[in-house]
């Protein structure tokens, strides 16, 4: 059987969602997000279990969450809100055919041994389907709160990513970390983690790269490309899907606001840039997020998506 980056790489260009799966972002929100007593970043998961299985009916080929142990004021974004490990464990058993990613565990803050258990087990529960994207983390504010050295992040990070691959070498004799490591478990690196580029492309098994136009991508896919051959690049976008079809792009950070043909002329020119996955972020969204995710999946999937993944008929979503 393929296993995860496999299958996320069946077709030329795959396309998932990344959590959460709200438009908390958006002008409108606003007011919810204060009648509700949330935080500026902290998105309503209300209906975030629907809208999981509705990505898994509908065809996406991945649900991607971030790793955000603490919400710190100064970045003002609380990601999904779950603990990335077990969530991904809860949405693994409210889903069947979807891949499972982070994007990305913060490995030098995390318990290596730990770490290493919870993806071992999340791999094994959801029959392989767990993408395993790592990072050296960016919030200088976490790392004494969690007994860390901010400033030695890179070399724990590749002392992680070391027992991560050899499968906790080290213990005493006659001790076991239960469950085993599969097969070799892939590794996914947001950004450059304190390494260098050839570091990266050597002992990464695929790059997920911040989101940015076409010409960004095809720019650092091939500098990608120079260290890591055909390993998969994957990056994001921040889409607010417009209601009128043809609706032109405008970008805005990290993506834009288009319509569903502007969307597919978009996808089409990242896949030429090298892009093999995009996963699409509702938060700027002005449309309710079941409404883009609905189009997308009859509109856009069928132009990049035509194998195992292919969305199944509407009246089979919930």
């Amino acid at each position: 059987m393929p296993n995860a980056l496999e299958r996320l790489t069946a077709s030329s260009l795959s396309i998932g969602v990344e959590l959460p799966l709200d438009n908390d972002w958006a002008p409108a929100s606003e007011t919810a997000r204060q009648r509700d007593g949330r935080l500026p970043g902290e998105p309503d998961l209300a209906h975030h279990a629907e809208l999981a299985r509705l990505a898994d009916r509908s065809g996406y080929r991945a649900l991607w969450v971030r790793d955000v142990p603490l919400y710190d004021p100064q970045f003002g974004d609380a990601a999904q809100v779950f603990e990335a490990f077990s969530y991904l464990g809860y949405l693994a058993g409210i889903t069947e055919r979807i891949l499972l990613g982070t994007a990305a565990i913060v490995l030098p803050i995390r318990e290596p041994l730990l770490t290493l258990k919870a993806a071992n087990t999340l791999d094994q529960l959801s029959n392989g389907r767990l993408l395993l994207g790592v990072a050296s983390g960016d919030r200088p504010v976490e790392y004494p709160i969690f007994r860390r050295d901010f400033e030695n992040r890179g070399a724990n990070f590749r002392t992680q990513v070391s027992m991560l691959r050899d499968g906790a070498p080290h213990l005493p004799s006659g001790v076991t970390l239960l469950p085993r490591t599969r097969g070799a478990l892939p590794l996914l690196v947001a950004g450059l983690a304190q390494q260098s580029a050839n570091w990266v492309g050597q002992n990464m098994d695929g790059w997920l790269a911040y989101p940015g136009t076409p010409e960004d991508h095809l720019r650092r896919s091939a500098l990608w490309r120079g260290v890591a051959g055909n390993k998969p690049y994957i990056t994001f976008i921040h889409l607010d899907l417009l209601a009128a079809p043809n609706a032109p792009m405008q970008r805005h950070r990290f993506g834009g606001s288009v319509g569903r043909n502007g969307l597919v002329a978009e996808l089409h020119a990242m896949r030429e840039a090298g892009v093999n996955h995009v996963g699409l972020h509702f938060r700027r969204s002005q449309r309710p997020v079941k409404d883009a995710m609905e189009e997308i999946a009859t509109y856009v999937l069928p132009h990049f998506q035509s194998d195992e993944f292919a969305p199944r008929r509407v009246s089979e979503v919930v």
